[in-house]
């Protein structure tokens, strides 16, 4: 992907300063090189500090990074914050200016040469938030220190199969990425995760509710029904009849997902009459976040739409099937978010859901009725 921050090498743009005439750097930031001397009206290029972050999995994955580097942005703006994320993933982190630079590794990537690129980068802060086998590759691709967000898969481990919690108490993925920046003094500020928009996306995703006569039945409710395991979603029934009470109060109902859901989502809409529209798989990452924007209020299963909304401020409800809040992966510091879940003894069977619940009843989703949903759509909006 092009350089947005082009300056020249290793330097952005908010590490620029016109210093004018004999001034000097604050005390509290990086000093120029002693030998150089300033004059009225030359800029000054200072040197600062790189840090590379590494993380693919999941749109959640992606998205509960952005209060670490929103925390390292603020609290140390000498640093210059490089991601190494998917191609796919990309587009989640690509208009976030706390990030000087998003690398996008496609699928046809040479690993070898984006390990070359990785090292010109002469990074001095190496965070590995993945800890899988293709982040250790990039490991020794790229000497030096690096240090890991604790994954805590043992933990993971015990819990599915005893049905006891051995994790620290309230804490997320987001706040565990803060561990591998330990070494930084940073601290959680409080705030959600961030999903920044461009313009163009924006843009299109009106031109595509207008298209669909979405706008027409303005306020309306995006639906998330797919996941990428069975035992995460809620049954379709279920969607038509929510959508339907939606409905008769004259807003309209918008589903949402990615080309693996439009299938799923298809069939639902289908049943839900001419004025609910699906948008799964037509819409980009970021349309998608335009649209979330949009709605007024989201209804999802435990998928990636539901970080994706909590990152935009969309209200939300969501739907938790088979996972627990232990494993870290709940909305983070969302506001107006409701999470409907069942308290049974077999939960959690899994970590990200399976193809069929191990006990063949699947009530962790099976008992919450579309008319709970509703009523938590009412709270959430309220």
């Amino acid at each position: 992907m092009p350089e947005r921050y082009g300056l020249g090498k290793g330097c952005t743009t908010r590490e620029v300063k016109d210093l004018g005439a004999g001034a000097a750097a604050p005390a509290n930031r990086w000093q120029p090189f002693p030998a150089l001397h300033t004059f009225t009206g030359v800029t000054q290029v200072m040197v600062s500090e790189n840090l590379l972050a590494v993380r693919f999995g999941s749109l959640g994955d992606v998205l509960l990074t952005t209060p670490l580097l929103r925390a390292i942005s603020q609290q140390h703006p000498q640093i210059r914050l490089t991601v190494l994320t998917s191609q796919r993933l990309a587009p989640l982190l690509s208009d976030n200016p706390r990030i000087d630079e998003v690398i996008a590794l496609a699928p046809e990537d040479s690993l070898l040469e984006m390990g070359v690129r990785l090292r010109a980068l002469r990074s001095s802060h190496l965070l590995d938030l993945e800890t899988s086998p293709r982040s250790w590759l990039f490991r020794l691709l790229v000497p030096g220190r690096w240090r890991a967000a604790p994954q805590y898969r043992l933990a993971r481990e015990l819990l599915i199969r005893t049905k006891r919690s051995h994790f620290p108490e309230d804490s997320t993925v987001a706040d565990r990425y803060f561990d591998a920046a330990r070494h930084l003094g940073v601290v959680p500020d409080g705030g959600p995760a961030e999903f920044f928009l461009n313009p163009e996306a924006e843009e299109r995703a009106d031109t595509w509710l207008g298209r669909v006569n979405a706008r027409n039945r303005r306020p309306f409710v995006a639906f998330a029904p797919g996941a990428g395991q069975a035992t995460k979603r809620w049954p379709q029934d279920y969607w038509v009849r929510l959508a339907r009470r939606i409905k008769a109060t004259g807003a309209g109902v918008v589903f949402l997902g990615g080309p693996d859901d439009a299938t799923i989502t298809g069939n639902i809409a289908a049943r839900c009459g001419a004025e609910a529209v699906n948008g799964a798989g037509v819409l980009s990452l970021q349309s998608t976040g335009a649209v979330l924007k949009q709605a007024a209020a989201l209804v999802t299963g435990h998928t990636g739409t539901m970080h994706m909304a909590a990152a935009l401020g969309t209200p939300l409800v969501a739907l938790i099937g088979p996972t627990v809040r232990a494993f870290g992966y709940y909305p983070y510091n969302a506001a107006r978010t409701v999470l409907l879940e069942r308290n049974l003894p077999c939960r959690p069977c899994s970590f990200s859901g399976g193809e069929e619940c191990p006990l063949k009843h699947h009530r962790c989703l099976q008992e919450i009725q579309p008319d709970a949903v509703y009523a938590a759509l009412c709270r959430v909006l309220a």
